[in-house]
């Protein structure tokens, strides 16, 4: 159980630092769950703000294809780039997605 955890916490950083790299570093693509990274930018002013608009066709498009529950694991991560979770699962919902149980804000 215990090497488990650890595996996860290393999983965890590892997704981490790849985004920072992505978001601040001009790399590359990177795919987390089945979502280019790159492309997460046309998403961005539908999970900002206090009042986000309605998400593009070609941000649902881009959610669409990932893994949501893979999605859910790093939603604690969210705050850290500047997006309010509960922000972001709305923009599941806008885009026609259900939220997966255990995905919820708490």
């Amino acid at each position: 159980m215990a090497k488990t955890n650890v595996n996860v916490l290393i999983l965890n950083w590892l997704v981490f630092v790849a985004l920072l790299i992505t978001l601040f570093g001009g790399a590359k693509a990177i795919v987390i769950c089945d979502i280019d990274t790159n492309k997460l930018g046309s998403c961005n002013a539908a999970m900002t703000g206090k009042n986000p608009p309605k998400p593009s066709a070609k941000c649902c498009a881009v959610i669409k294809k990932g893994k949501l529950i893979c999605i859910c694991g790093y939603k604690y991560l969210l705050p850290t780039f500047g997006i309010n979770p509960t922000k972001a699962l709305a923009l599941l919902k806008k885009c026609g997605l259900k939220i997966p149980p255990g995905c919820r804000e708490t």
